[in-house]
């Protein structure tokens, strides 16, 4: 799976997964402050936002992830994302 994050602007970014010739587009949204809480800024947005499209895959197909979202809306519906992601950082 390839993971593809191009920035827009400074919180917003599309991100293309290509798999078996198969692509599908997300727009993501990252403001500062949830950027900052996650990271410390140890890791730029767009490594965050690949760490985060990792986490999800690993738990759902990439079809039934939504196709346009704010990142820490990910804790909604895995509440352990921000400790994951922290201890991902730390590796």
């Amino acid at each position: 799976m390839m993971i593809e994050v191009t920035k827009k602007d400074q919180e917003e970014f599309r991100i293309k997964l290509e798999e078996r010739g198969t692509s599908k587009e997300y727009v993501v949204t990252l403001g500062d402050s949830y950027y900052q809480d996650l990271t410390h800024g140890k890791i730029s947005k767009e490594e965050l936002i690949q760490k985060s499209f990792t986490f999800l895959l690993e738990r759902e197909p990439k079809e039934s992830i939504l196709s346009k979202f704010d990142l820490k809306i990910i804790r909604s519906y895995f509440p352990e994302f921000d400790e994951e992601i922290r201890r991902a950082i730390k590796e």
